[in-house]
C-alpha cells in the first residue's frame, strides 16, 4: 500500500532533448513506471487471497473499494452510456439527443459552445465566429427550454460539461424543469462545475480562483438543500489529461481538486456525510491499457481513504468514488482516422475493466469536427458490443488478483500520493494553482511525451510508424451553418427587447448584491433567468464584482 506520510513529489522523468534515443522502445508506462518482463506472487505481499477481512480490498463493494464500489457491479446495473453531444442551435442538439436516446443511449451529456462556457452572449464581440461551433449555444432560459423540448427531465439523467458558468446553466435547468412540472428534488444528473481544473488545464474561466470557490460553495449548499439527487461537482481529470498530464498526474491533481472542494464544503458548514454523496468524478481513458485500469482502481482506494481518514466521513456511501469516463480525444489521429475506432474500443474496454459508472466513447471523426450522426452511432455501438457481446460485465473486476494489475495499482497509488502530499505542503490546491505547480508539471509531462514520440520511443500507428504516403478517402464531417450565429443573435436581442425591463433590472441588481455580500447566489440567479436575464449579463456581474482572471502563464 502507499506511504501516506510521504511528502515528496515523484521524481521527474524528463529527458534531455539532445539525448540519443535508446535502441528499443521504452519499457515503462506512460507515467514512467518501470515495467518488468513478468510478474509473480512476489510482486504483492501478502498475496491477495491470503486473508479476507471486513476492510480487505479483495472484495468488491468493501472499503477501500479497489475492486469496485458495488459488490455485484455490472451484474446489478450496467454503466450509463452517456454520449457527449452539442452543436448549433438548441433545436439542432435536441434532435441529436433524441436520435441517441432512440438508438439505446441511457443518459444525456451536453456540450456547450465557447461563448456559453466563457460567459458571453451570442451578440458579444468575443463570440464572433464561435456561436454553436464547438457545442450548443445556450444564453437564456428560452434556449434551455428548446434544448430539452420533449425530453422528460424527471426520467432522464443529464450531464452538463460547463464550469465557469455552471451556476447559471443549473439555474436554466431548474427553471426549465419547473416549466415541465418537475421539481428540483426530482432532477438527476451532473453539472461539471469543476473550476479548479480550468485554471490547471482547460482555461475557461471568468473570475479568480478565490471568488470562484465562493460560487462553488453556494452551489453546494443550494444543491444539498434542494437537489438531493443531483451531482453537484464532477471533479474532472479528463481535461488535465488532455492537456498533457500522465495518468498518475491526472489522478493526483484530480483528487487534489476533490480535496479542495470537500474542504470548501466543510467551510460552508456542510456535512461531508451528506454532500460527499453527490460528488462524482470524470476521468480520461488513454492508450496504456493496464495503467488506465490501475488508475481507476487506485482512484477508488485513495478517495475512500481521503473521505474516511482525512475528513472523517462516517457514511460508507460518502467514501465511494463514482466516475464517468471518456475515451481520450487527444489520442485520436487525423492520419488514418479509421484506426480511431480501434483505439476507442480498447480505451472503452479499459474503462469497463476499471469499473466506471458511466462512459462516453469518442467518434472517429472528432479530429476534424464535431461528430456526425453516423460516427456517433458507431461509437455508441462500441459500448453496446462490450456490454452485450463480450460477457465481460458478467464477472466483477475480472483482472482482480492478477499479479501485474495489483502491483501496478499499488505503484500508481503510491506515485499519486506523493503529488497529493506535495500539494498539501504548498498550502492546498488553490495555493498550488496560484503558484503554477500543476500547470508546470503537466507542461513537463507533455513535452516528455512528445519527445518520446518524435524519437520513436512511443509508437503512434500512422504517425511515427506504419505511415501511408497516399491519403485515405476523406471522412464526412459535420459543418455548422453560419445561419446559426445570426439566428441566436436575433433571439437574444429580441429577448432583451420584449422582457419586462424593470423586473429584469431588479433581478440583476439582486444578483449583484448577493455576489458582493454573503447571501447564496443560486436562488437569486434562478429568479434572474426567469425574468429574462441572460448568461452574459450574469457573467458580467461576476466580472464587475470579482474581477477577471488572467492566466499568469507559468513555464
Amino acid at each position: 500500500m502507499a506511504d501516506m506520510n510521504s511528502a515528496n513529489p515523484p521524481a521527474t522523468t524528463s529527458r534531455s532533448a539532445d539525448q540519443a534515443p535508446p535502441a528499443e522502445p521504452l519499457s515503462e508506462t506512460y507515467s514512467g513506471i518501470p515495467l518488468k518482463e513478468v510478474y509473480t506472487p512476489e510482486d504483492r505481499r501478502p498475496p491477495l487471497w491470503e486473508a479476507i477481512g471486513e476492510n480487505d480490498d479483495s472484495a468488491p463493494g468493501r472499503y477501500p473499494f479497489t475492486r469496485g464500489i458495488h459488490a455485484n457491479m455490472y451484474r446489478g446495473r450496467r454503466w450509463t452510456m452517456r454520449m457527449f453531444a452539442g452543436f448549433g442551435t438548441p433545436e439542432d442538439t435536441n434532435r441529436r439527443f433524441r436520435y441517441l436516446l432512440g438508438h439505446g443511449q441511457t443518459g444525456l451529456s451536453t456540450a456547450f459552445d465557447m461563448p456559453t462556457l466563457m460567459g458571453y452572449d451570442p451578440d458579444h464581440p468575443m463570440s464572433a465566429g464561435e456561436v454553436g461551433r464547438e457545442g450548443v449555444a445556450i444564453a437564456s432560459l428560452d434556449d434551455m427550454k428548446r434544448l430539452f423540448d420533449r425530453i422528460p427531465l424527471d426520467k432522464v439523467s443529464t450531464s452538463m460539461t460547463i464550469n465557469a458558468t455552471a451556476v447559471i446553466a443549473l439555474a436554466f435547468y431548474v427553471a426549465t424543469a419547473e416549466a415541465q412540472g418537475v421539481r428540483p428534488d426530482q432532477l438527476r444528473g451532473t453539472a461539471q462545475n469543476d473550476i479548479l481544473k480550468e485554471y490547471i488545464a482547460q482555461k475557461e474561466w471568468i473570475c479568480p480562483p478565490e471568488p470562484a470557490m465562493r460560487i462553488i460553495k453556494d452551489n453546494l449548499a443550494y444543491c444539498v438543500a434542494e437537489m438531493p439527487l443531483w451531482n453537484t461537482i464532477s471533479i474532472s481529470g479528463y481535461h488535465i489529461r488532455e492537456a498533457g498530464a500522465s495518468a498518475v498526474q491526472e489522478l493526483a491533481f484530480t483528487l487534489a481538486d476533490g480535496i479542495g472542494y470537500v474542504q470548501a464544503g466543510i467551510e460552508a458548514g456542510l456535512d461531508p456525510d451528506i454532500f460527499g454523496l453527490r460528488l462524482s468524478f470524470f476521468f480520461d481513458v488513454h492508450n496504456d491499457f493496464f495503467e488506465e485500469i490501475a488508475k481507476f482502481r487506485a482512484a477508488r482506494r485513495i478517495w475512500a481513504k481521503v473521505m474516511k481518514e482525512r475528513f472523517g466521513a462516517k457514511n460508507p456511501r460518502a467514501w465511494l468514488l463514482r466516475t464517468h469516463a471518456q475515451t481520450a480525444g487527444v489520442s485520436l489521429t487525423a492520419q488514418q482516422p479509421y484506426n480511431n475506432v480501434v483505439r476507442v474500443a480498447l480505451q472503452a474496454l479499459a474503462a469497463v475493466l476499471g469499473g466506471t459508472q458511466s462512459l462516453h466513447t469518442n467518434s472517429l471523426d472528432e479530429t476534424f469536427a464535431l461528430p456526425t450522426e453516423g460516427a456517433a452511432k458507431i461509437a455508441l455501438r462500441t459500448q453496446q458490443i462490450i456490454a452485450d457481446e463480450s460477457n465481460i460485465p458478467t464477472v466483477v473486476d475480472p483482472l482482480g488478483g492478477a499479479y501485474f494489475v495489483e502491483k501496478l495499482t499499488d505503484q500508481v497509488e503510491e506515485q499519486a500520493w506523493k503529488y497529493i502530499h506535495h500539494i498539501d505542503k504548498l498550502g492546498g490546491i488553490v495555493a498550488a494553482v496560484n503558484q503554477g505547480y500543476p500547470q508546470k508539471e503537466i507542461a513537463r509531462s507533455a513535452y516528455d511525451f512528445q519527445m518520446q514520440v518524435e524519437r520513436g520511443q512511443r509508437v503512434i500507428v500512422g504517425i511515427n510508424k506504419y505511415q501511408e504516403e497516399t491519403e485515405q478517402d476523406p471522412v464526412p464531417t459535420l459543418k455548422i451553418d453560419p445561419e446559426v450565429e445570426r439566428q441566436q443573435i436575433e433571439r437574444i436581442q429580441k429577448l432583451r427587447e420584449t422582457r419586462d425591463a424593470q423586473a429584469a433590472r431588479d433581478a440583476l441588481d439582486a444578483v449583484r448584491q448577493a455576489a458582493a455580500g454573503k447571501e447564496n447566489l443560486v436562488p437569486r440567479i434562478i429568479t434572474a433567468v426567469k425574468a429574462g436575464i441572460t448568461l452574459g449579463e450574469i457573467s458580467d456581474v461576476f466580472r464587475e464584482v470579482y474581477g477577471q482572471y488572467r492566466d499568469p502563464a507559468f513555464f
